[in-house]
């Protein structure tokens, strides 16, 4: 199965609220956004990152598209030791998704996840490119965390404020 099919499979078995949303390739959170009728906001940027001392070579971070990951913040939220952002080789490798399609959960369940604390609470539905770039799952949070049941942390950056001139 497809990465698509096997999202589509589990959120069916696991009787999930959500949509499919077929729309043009797209892997940028403000593009996609926009064509899929969500906000940045609510769409799950998922970032392999890489971490040592762990037991997994890597974790998949999630945030909201509008927003940066803090990378101490994702090792310290794993009690990893050092990180940093895994190559698109190694991201697709351990994903089977190309960047920018890549889920907000491991399918292979060999990539722990741990999602930004403040994404979970800011919308009732998440919105994530579906393994391919031209597929969405818009579905209802509480549903996203009952099945994928991630690390919840605070791991994005800080917003910093730009001066208006």
């Amino acid at each position: 199965m497809s990465p698509f099919e096997q999202i589509v499979d589990l959120l069916d078995r696991e009787k999930a609220r959500y949509r499919v949303v077929e729309h043009p390739a797209e892997g940028r959170s403000e593009e996609v956004s926009a064509v899929r009728g969500t906000t940045v906001s609510q769409g799950a940027k998922a970032l392999v990152c890489r971490v040592k001392g762990i037991e997994s070579p890597a974790v998949l971070a999630v945030l909201a598209g509008d927003r940066r990951a803090d990378l101490k913040k994702v090792v310290a939220a794993v009690e990893g030791k050092k990180g940093g952002f895994a190559p698109s080789e190694l991201a697709e490798e351990l994903t089977g998704c190309v960047v920018g399609a890549i889920p907000p959960l491991s399918l292979s369940g060999t990539l722990p996840v741990v999602v930004d604390a403040e994404f979970l609470a800011a919308h009732e539905e998440i919105a994530f490119n579906a393994g391919r770039l031209d597929r969405s799952v818009v579905m209802a949070t509480e549903d996203y965390v009952r099945i994928v049941a991630p690390a919840v942390a605070p791991i994005a950056a800080p917003v910093v404020a730009v001066a208006a001139e």
